[in-house]
């Protein structure tokens, strides 16, 4: 048996729809991209959702909305996917980092008020950075792997230190926080469907706010910077090729009509695997915090006991059938930010602790029985190969 790290779920409903809007001759700004955002921002709960053609793009847009200028700081996560931080590099800014907490993976209101307080006592120096004391003017608030942010304590420390907040909710499409949806928070958030998220779109991605600046500006930058009349040959200011495309909407529309079958379906994954692995020594499996009130889950990550060599355990898994990747590694030690920006090892011990521990295994949302055995048999197999 092979079991790959994930799999989309897509119908007979998104195949005609997408085959069906082939032929009608409008492949690009059409109706659908129209559909898919009112739809989205009806499932979320706000007033505008700009669609674009990837997350990347999606927080890019939100963050230059922002007017974030040249030799500003975003301060994020180190444990999370690279564009987090790369965004803020696009604009000339600065990508910061605050430690994570070690249950959710996420930055903590401890984690993050004790980053504040050293950047605004020390500043930063890290050879290639030398920053007089300040306040990040951005926190690029991250839900990782669907866990939201234990958001109203965060709020709080944001408002207080008068730091904006975008949250990038890639990877939390259906996670709440005491019952409001990740997305929500801060003055944007933004959403991904690349082919193992919640829903696919194949590549897409999705700006959601209650603010029309934001939602004005973010639909003329994706259209190369054309006003609202969207004249073709007329650009009010520098934009970009960031459009979704039809076919691509058409698939987002079906597969939201799908969405509280498909996060159920998640969740019955997550819940059989809590099952499955909670007994086999040496692994944790994913912890999830009281306030959150519901999780959209985006990949399942195992944490390994410090004595298991990760490789080991990793290899024996490949070799065996079952796909798997470390998820992730930390961004501050990405070899780019190490050389061009002085960032090094130690610097945030939490995240290089456990990022040497983090597994992603098999999931998705049509994962058999018989194929959850399978993986985590030979977990337990691997445990016992690596330990």
């Amino acid at each position: 048996m092979f079991v790959p790290l994930s799999r989309p779920d897509i119908t007979e409903r998104e195949i005609s729809a997408v085959t069906e809007l082939m032929t009608g001759g409008i492949l690009s700004i059409g109706p659908k991209v129209t559909e898919f955002e009112r739809i989205f921002a009806e499932y979320v709960g706000v007033e505008y959702a700009v669609a674009v053609n990837s997350g990347t793009s999606a927080l890019h847009l939100v963050i230059r909305s922002l007017d974030l200028k040249r030799g500003q700081t975003v301060i994020t996560s180190p444990f999370t996917f690279v564009s987090s931080a790369n965004v803020a590099l696009y604009e000339g800014a600065i990508p910061i980092f605050a430690d994570i907490e070690e249950s959710t993976l996420n930055v903590s209101p401890e984690t993050l008020e004790e980053a504040l307080a050293n950047y605004s006592r020390d500043g930063l120096d890290t050879g290639a950075i030398k920053l007089d004391p300040f306040v990040p003017d951005i926190f690029m608030a991250v839900d990782i792997f669907g866990h939201p942010l234990e958001w109203d304590r965060i709020e709080g420390i944001c408002n207080k230190h008068g730091i904006k907040i975008v949250e990038d909710s890639c990877e939390a499409l259906g996670s709440s926080f005491m019952g409001r949806k990740t997305g929500t928070f801060g003055l944007a958030g933004t959403f991904a469907f690349y082919p193992n998220k919640q829903i696919t779109t194949g590549e897409g991605g999705m700006i959601v706010t209650d603010d029309s600046n934001i939602a004005e500006l973010s639909k003329s930058m994706r259209n190369q910077g054309r006003g609202v009349s969207e004249n073709w040959l007329e650009h009010v200011r520098l934009g970009y090729n960031y459009r979704m495309d039809e076919m691509s909407a058409a698939l987002g529309v079906e597969q939201m009509k799908r969405i509280d079958e498909i996060l159920e379906k998640r969740q019955r994954v997550a819940d059989r695997y809590e099952r499955l692995l909670s007994n086999i020594s040496g692994i944790e499996t994913p912890f999830v915090a009281n306030y959150a009130t519901s999780i959209g889950w985006f990949v399942y990550v195992i944490k390994l006991d410090e004595k298991i060599d990760r490789e080991s355990f990793m290899k024996y898994l490949t070799e065996n059938g079952v796909q798997c990747r470390d998820y992730f590694r930390p961004i501050h030690l990405q070899p780019f930010y190490m050389q061009d920006f002085g960032y090094r090892e130690g610097m945030f011990p939490v995240t290089e602790r456990l990022a040497k521990r983090t597994v992603a295994i098999p999931f998705f949302n049509n994962l058999s029985e018989e194929e959850m055995q399978f993986v985590s048999y030979t977990i337990e197999k691997a445990v016992e190969f690596a330990g």
